[in-house]
């Protein structure tokens, strides 16, 4: 089994490349262009694999594109590539609607383009899973829950680029009959996350003694996922789920963002008591724009249909999550060195791009 995977040098999609080379053992070819958020030191486990590649390009390259799945021949592209961070859509939404839909057309078209040339058993066989988010669907009331049947309504530029590329996606399945299958996960956390969002930037921050910003008065509600149990799933959905199908992956572990903070700062007390509890340091700054109250996504039909549960609940992998950024800061310095911690979003000039060190 021949898998591309885009945007694998990022948070979700190097915990994917990691858990496809060195656990089900497939030839993974990971396509990244290795912006601020890409870190291939995130793949220091598998870049000695003789089924890892890694190919430096731009999902907008359309040349790069066909020659990258023509060399490679997969059986699979899992397309993760994409701008993720919300604050950073608010000042820059050009680069979202770049990457995320241009980027996302011209790869439809290229894995088109192969996937017509295919022999009938071949391309019976083939899959292009498009990985995408829970925030296409808007925000939710104090009840209820997001369904894959959930109508789109994004709220920022990034939900409305990710909004935008899922249907394309569907589009070039129903259109074409490219054989496409959309996931839209929630919140996700746990190892490699880069330190713009909220639970690496809390986790930091509070080990450095440094205020902990919280957005309003941190009542905004997240469904969080850990990032193993999402790498999981999107192996089972692209290997059983169904072409055409939509599968919503959550982890049904509901926090309002202040007891997200309150619960890290408790972790850390307990590992590595100081002489104040760090929940001193929680400031309330203003709330962003277009900032959803809540998120919660109903994974019955991935469960049900795929036999799919997650591992870990909050507390177990929160605690998994505050030990490894404990345990590798070999990892995470260098990005702290360039990057200074401070919530991003509200303006331009706060919101320096970094050059993450490969």
């Amino acid at each position: 089994m021949r898998v591309i995977v885009t945007g694998g040098a990022g948070f979700i999609g190097s915990a994917l490349v990691r858990y496809l080379v060195l656990e089900r053992q497939l030839t993974v070819l990971n396509i990244d262009a290795l912006t601020y958020a890409g870190c291939r030191a995130s793949l220091r486990d598998v870049e000695t694999s003789e089924n890892y590649f890694f190919l430096h390009a731009n999902i907008c390259d359309r040349v790069a594109m066909d020659k990258a799945i023509s060399d490679f021949q997969p059986d699979r592209v899992m397309h993760l590539a994409a701008e993720s961070h919300v604050d950073r859509s608010i000042t820059g939404a050009a680069d979202f609607i770049q990457t995320n839909v241009v980027g996302s057309f011209v790869l439809l078209e290229a894995v088109r383009e192969y996937w017509s040339k295919l022999d009938e058993p071949a391309k019976s066989g083939f899959r292009f899973l498009h990985v995408s988010t829970d925030e296409v669907y808007g925000s939710l009331g104090e009840e209820g829950l997001f369904h894959e049947d959930t109508a789109y309504d994004p709220s920022s530029p990034y939900s409305a680029s990710k909004a935008a590329s899922d249907h394309l996606a569907k589009a070039w399945h129903r259109t074409y009959g490219l054989p496409v299958i959309v996931s839209n996960c929630s919140n996700n956390y746990g190892p490699y996350h880069f330190p713009e969002k909220l639970i690496p930037l809390t986790i930091l921050n509070a080990l450095m003694g440094k205020k902990l910003p919280v957005y309003g008065q941190g009542t905004n509600v997240r469904d969080w996922l850990y990032v193993e149990d999402h790498a999981r799933a999107l192996d089972l959905i692209v290997s059983k789920g169904r072409p055409g199908e939509t599968y919503n992956v959550g982890g049904r572990n509901e926090r309002r963002n202040i007891d997200v903070v309150r619960g890290i700062c408790r972790v850390l007390d307990d590992l590595l008591p100081e002489n104040e509890p760090r929940e001193n340091l929680i400031e309330f700054v203003e709330d962003r724009p277009g900032h959803d109250a809540r998120y919660a996504i109903d994974a019955t039909k991935l469960e049900n249909e795929l036999g799919w549960r997650a591992l870990e609940n909050f507390d177990s992998g929160i605690i998994k999550t505050v030990k490894w950024y404990l345990a590798n800061q070999w990892w995470w310095k260098p990005l702290r060195e360039k990057y200074d911690g401070a919530r991003l979003g509200l303006e331009v000039e706060h919101s320096p791009v970094v050059q993450v060190p490969e």
